[in-house]
């Protein structure tokens, strides 16, 4: 009976501690799916610690930033068993492996990850010589342990940022930090913050963060949470939406979302032109390319707002992109985790070129570091900017200079010359043009015909010299791993005149296609067959030369009213132009000009005084090389 009654109590006592333990699993695994992840991690941690766990564990060191222990956590899963096997989870283990700086191990999970060879210590070497600046940091001295990120400017010397300071704020879930608030401070020549207070009148029990004022200061943009929570994926979420606010009588007032904030998704993280009219930020609405991808939306003048316009693969990956800011000069600054860097988002450059943006630069590891940087900030003019970055274990606001890194005088120069007779060709148009084939930049030379361009790192370009009369000529090159820093290219351009037999001064001394004359019956402007026969040969060489342009002229004799000779020409120069457009050449190629009876090849000035066969040597066209 005693053994018997031992066996009850043992199964009893154990059925009630799995059952607590089912029990906390199912309560803690809420925590995580709720995003409350502090909480969760100490619930995990006294959990009997399974794979479920452990991924979770890991899951939420990684989202709280606590790189060390998440690497930790998810190397433990892999020692369970041999590889983690969710796509996702295999990201933030990388990701965690580089903020630790073990380059090799998380190189070999981005392999798999990206499906390509990852080798960041070769980048990290390259970037050395990349990065347009080297930059010299220094933490901005603000005393406290709170979480201090996303600094701009209100004035000259009043700067605004977030904060978590406020200790009677509510708890954050994600990160057991009092919700966040705006604060006002100046910004002491030595570095440091003083006279630190709540920025008035827009701070509440949700997140305030990340102002932009325009450049009156009247008008600020800012980010704060939604009040009411909706279920996304069966997950209760409060996301966040850009407000607006005016200062009005020295207060700041009429406080209004923006129309184009949504409850289902964040809108967040904005930023403004200098000219006020284009605003941008960071989403996850639907349609993007990753988690959050950078958008700008117009500002109209009658304060409405355009639709937002995604900017582009070039700009996004399927992860992180956040905190942009446009500079003075339209140069795009944001951080991204979804291009290869040092470690936790990146700190990237991209210019606005022809309205188009420039493949992104890293800007080196004088500032990024691998944990997170973020929102930064700069004056372009004084080569001093201002970011928030993680690196010390909690976002912490940094002050920084930069100057012209000495191993990146990445530049092309050399001279434009004649292909045959190796002479200088001054006057010539020279064009650098981006790998879309966008112009960025050009020059007409001087009488030594060189011309020079400032480079970017880790671009594709294309040179390219052009001439009045000469066939242009393009040589492609790159400032990527595989090219060279400092580039000489010597352009050697070819004349129309020296490429083709047919191509020869006319008595005047322009440059014409010379073909068999055109001759049209009298009074009519209608191609003969055997016109048209001349015309292919035209249409050939307008083919392989696209970048000819040709002035079509047409010529009558002087029989009839000069008048009516000269329409006569104007629609012959016509019927001659639509003919070749019908071939497939541009019409943007050609013009069309009729001369009447002004410009004879003979004395036949008069009529009565020549042959009919005089006379039909003047009714003909010709064919000008313009460019």
């Amino acid at each position: 009976m005693r053994i018997i009654i031992t066996t009850i109590l043992i199964i009893l006592c154990t059925t009630t501690f799995l059952s607590a333990q089912n029990l906390s699993l199912r309560n803690t695994n809420r925590l995580y799916k709720n995003q409350a992840y502090k909480e969760a991690i100490e619930n995990y941690k006294n959990l009997k610690q399974t794979d479920e766990v452990l991924k979770k564990l890991g899951d939420c060191y990684y989202f709280t930033g606590d790189m060390a222990k998440a690497a930790f956590t998810y190397s433990s899963v892999e020692d369970n068993n041999g590889q983690i096997t969710d796509y996702n989870r295999i990201y933030r283990y990388a990701q965690s492996l580089l903020a630790l700086k073990d380059y090799d191990k998380a190189d070999s999970y981005l392999l798999y990850y990206q499906g390509k060879d990852w080798n960041t210590k070769e980048f990290l070497k390259e970037l050395e010589k990349s990065t347009p600046h080297n930059f010299t940091v220094t933490p901005i001295r603000n005393e406290g342990t709170n979480s201090d990120f996303g600094m701009s400017f209100l004035s000259e010397s009043e700067v605004v940022f977030a904060s978590s300071r406020n200790l009677e704020r509510p708890v954050y879930a994600w990160n057991g930090l009092p919700y966040l608030d705006l604060y006002q401070a100046t910004l002491e020549r030595d570095g440091s913050l003083k006279s630190i207070r709540p920025f008035p009148s827009i701070n509440t029990d949700l997140h305030e963060s990340n102002a932009v004022f325009t450049n009156n200061g009247t008008v600020m943009y800012f980010n704060r949470n939604n009040e009411k929570r909706v279920k996304i994926n069966d997950i209760p979420v409060s996301n966040m939406k850009i407000y607006k606010a005016e200062l009005v009588d020295g207060v700041w007032s009429n406080v209004e979302p923006l129309s184009f904030n949504n409850d289902m998704y964040s809108v967040q993280h904005p930023a403004i032109s200098k000219d006020g009219s284009t605003l941008y930020f960071s989403s996850d609405m639907p349609g993007g390319y990753g988690e959050f991808d950078l958008y700008k939306v117009s500002i109209n003048d009658d304060g409405t707002y355009g639709q937002p316009i995604n900017l582009g693969k070039e700009i996004n990956t399927q992860h992180l992109d956040q905190f942009p800011y446009i500079s003075d000069i339209n140069t795009l600054y944001y951080s991204t985790n979804g291009k290869q860097g040092v470690g936790g988002l990146d700190i990237h450059r991209s210019d606005l070129v022809n309205g188009e943006f420039t493949t992104p630069i890293n800007l080196g590891t004088t500032i990024n570091s691998s944990r997170d940087d973020f929102a930064f900030i700069i004056n372009e003019n004084l080569n001093k900017a201002y970011f928030s970055s993680n690196r010390s274990g909690i976002d912490k606001l940094y002050r920084t200079t930069r100057e012209e890194n000495i191993l990146t005088k990445y530049a092309v120069k050399g001279i434009v010359k004649d292909s045959i007779s190796n002479k200088l060709l001054p006057g010539s148009l020279v064009s650098l043009l981006d790998e879309r084939e966008i112009l960025i930049d050009d020059m007409i030379v001087g009488d030594d015909a060189t011309y020079f361009f400032k480079l970017e790192p880790n671009r594709k370009y294309t040179i390219r010299g052009t001439r009045k009369l000469y066939i242009p000529q393009d040589v492609q090159f790159s400032t990527d791993k595989n090219g060279r820093i400092s580039h000489d290219i010597y352009l050697t351009l070819l004349s129309y005149q020296d490429a083709e037999a047919t191509i020869k001064p006319d008595r005047k001394g322009d440059i014409q296609v010379e073909l068999d004359q055109i001759y049209f019956d009298f009074d009519k402007a209608i191609i003969k067959p055997e016109a048209a026969r001349t015309l292919d040969e035209l249409v050939g060489i307008m083919k392989k030369y696209p970048a000819m342009y040709i002035e079509v002229s047409a010529h009558t004799d002087v029989r009839g009213p000069s008048e009516y000779n000269l329409e006569l020409s104007k629609k012959r120069a016509a019927s001659t132009l639509e003919y070749l457009v019908s071939k497939g050449i541009e019409r943007r190629r050609l013009r069309s000009i009729g001369y009447g009876e002004m410009q004879p090849l003979n004395n036949c000035v008069k009529e009565g005084i020549c042959t009919d066969k005089e006379y039909e040597i003047n009714r003909r066209c010709e064919f000008k090389i313009v460019q």
